[in-house]
C-alpha cells in the first residue's frame, strides 16, 4: 500500500475527531451557549448538511486542479473554521463554521477517496478506501473521547483548539506525500461531468447509495446523543462518556478492518448481514439501556458493525461507480453525511417530543429496518428483471429445434 494512503487516513484522522466530537461535548455547549440539547444536536446536523452540499460542489469545482493543491486548500479552510469556531460566543456563528468546515472535509473526502482507489490494483481498492475511512474510525478511538475529556476539563472550545492544532501536521504529510498531478495523473482526458453523473443515477446504484445515507442515519442518531443517553438514562458518570466513546471507536476501526479484507470479495453478504445485524443491535440497545454492563458491551459491537458496513458500502458504490472517477467518491460522501443529517435531527424531534433518552436508539433501529426492505425491494426486483430476460424451457426448446 502506498505511504500516500496512509497520509490520507491521518489527515482524515483529525476532520473525523471534529466530525464526531460533538457526540460528548453536547451538554457544555448547550449550557455554554444558553440553547437547547437539541440544538446543540444540530450542530453535527450543519456539520453533514454541509457535507451533503459539499461532496459533489467541491469535487466538480476542483476536478481540473492539482489533487495536493486542492487537498491542502481543504485542510486549510478546515483549520481556519476551527480557530473562529473556538473563539466565538455565537451559536450562530458556530453554526456557520461547522457548514464551512464541513464544506472543506465534503471536498478533502471527495478527492481522498478517489486518489487513494486510484493509487492501488483493483483487488487493493477495498483496503485503500479502508484505510481512509480507517481515519474516522482511529478519531472515535482516540480523538474523540480525548475531545471529551478536554471539554470535561477545561471546556468544548478547548476541543475546538485541538482540532485545528492536530489537523497542522497533516498539512505538512500531504504537502511531503501526496503527488501534486491532476485527477488520477494517468494522462486520460477526464471522463465528462455528464457521463458520471449518468453512470452515478442509474438503476445499479441509486439504491446502495439510499441504503448507505439510511445506514449512517441510523449511527449517526445514536452516536449524537450518545453523552445523554449513558449520562441520564444508563446512569453512568460524566467521567465513562469518553471510555463509552472509546470502546464505539474501538469497534469501529474493527470493523473498518475486517470490511476491508472482505468487502472486495463479497460487498454483497457482507453489506446484507451488517445490516441485520444492526438492526437488531440497535433494538437490543434501546432494550439494554438500563443495565450498564450490558449497554457498554454493546457500544463496541455496534461500532464494528456499523463502520463494517458502511466501508462495504463505500466499496460496492466505489466498484459500480468505474465510469465515475471523479465524482464517485463525492457520491459517496454525500451519500454517508445524508444519513448523518437526517439521523441526529431524527433523534432530536424524537426528545423534544418528550420519548425520553432511549428514544434515538429506537429511531436508528427503525431506520436499519428501512435500509432492509430497500435492499430487500431492490434484490426481488433485480431477480424479476432477470428471470424477465431469462428464456423459458418452451423458448429454449424452441431455439434449439431452429
Amino acid at each position: 500500500m502506498p505511504i500516500a494512503v496512509y497520509v490520507l487516513g491521518l489527515a482524515v484522522f483529525a476532520q473525523g475527531t471534529s466530525e464526531f466530537m460533538l457526540s460528548g461535548l453536547v451538554s457544555g455547549i448547550a449550557a455554554d451557549l444558553d440553547v437547547p440539547l437539541s440544538a446543540a444536536g444540530l450542530l453535527t446536523s450543519a456539520f453533514a448538511v454541509g457535507m451533503v452540499v459539499g461532496a459533489p460542489l467541491m469535487a466538480l469545482s476542483s476536478r481540473t486542479w492539482p489533487r495536493r493543491r486542492a487537498l491542502l486548500l481543504f485542510l486549510a479552510v478546515f483549520v481556519a473554521v476551527h480557530v473562529v469556531g473556538a473563539l466565538t460566543p455565537s451559536y450562530g456563528v458556530l453554526l456557520a463554521t461547522r457548514f464551512v468546515g464541513a464544506l472543506a472535509n465534503a471536498g478533502f473526502w471527495a478527492v481522498a477517496l478517489t486518489t487513494a482507489v486510484s493509487m492501488v490494483p483493483d483487488r487493493l481498492k477495498g483496503r485503500a478506501a479502508a484505510v481512509v475511512v480507517g481515519g474516522v474510525t482511529i478519531a472515535c478511538v482516540v480523538g474523540v473521547p480525548a475531545g471529551a475529556v478536554l471539554g470535561e476539563r477545561w471546556g468544548w472550545r478547548s476541543a475546538f483548539w485541538a482540532v485545528a492544532i492536530v489537523s497542522l501536521p497533516a498539512v505538512l504529510a500531504v504537502l511531503r506525500s501526496i503527488p501534486g498531478g491532476r485527477g488520477t495523473d494517468t494522462g486520460a482526458a477526464p471522463v465528462p461531468v455528464r457521463d458520471e453523473l449518468r453512470a452515478l443515477t442509474g438503476p445499479r446504484l441509486r439504491p446502495v447509495l439510499l441504503t448507505m445515507a439510511l445506514v449512517q442515519g441510523a449511527t449517526f442518531c445514536t452516536f449524537s446523543y450518545l453523552e445523554p443517553l449513558l449520562t441520564r438514562e444508563t446512569g453512568l458518570g460524566a467521567g465513562w462518556v469518553p471510555v463509552s466513546l472509546a470502546l464505539f471507536g474501538a469497534g469501529s476501526f474493527a470493523g473498518v478492518t475486517v470490511a476491508g479484507r472482505f468487502a472486495d470479495a463479497r460487498p454483497v453478504a457482507v453489506v446484507a448481514a451488517g445490516m441485520t445485524a444492526l438492526a437488531l443491535g440497535w433494538a437490543a440497545l434501546a432494550l439494554a439501556a438500563g443495565r450498564p454492563a450490558l449497554a457498554l458491551a454493546l457500544i463496541p459491537l455496534l461500532g464494528m458493525l456499523a463502520f463494517g458496513t458502511g466501508t462495504a458500502l463505500i466499496t460496492r458504490v466505489l466498484g459500480l461507480a468505474s465510469g465515475a472517477p471523479t465524482l464517485a467518491g463525492a457520491f459517496s460522501t454525500t451519500a454517508f453525511n445524508l444519513g448523518a443529517t437526517v439521523g441526529p435531527w431524527a433523534g432530536g424531534l424524537a426528545l423534544d417530543a418528550g420519548f425520553g433518552y432511549r428514544a434515538p436508539v429506537w429511531v436508528s433501529a427503525l431506520l436499519m429496518v428501512l435500509a432492509l426492505l430497500v435492499a430487500a425491494t431492490t434484490a426481488k426486483g433485480r431477480r424479476s428483471r432477470a428471470g424477465e430476460r431469462r428464456p423459458s424451457a418452451v423458448q429454449r426448446s424452441a431455439r434449439r429445434r431452429l
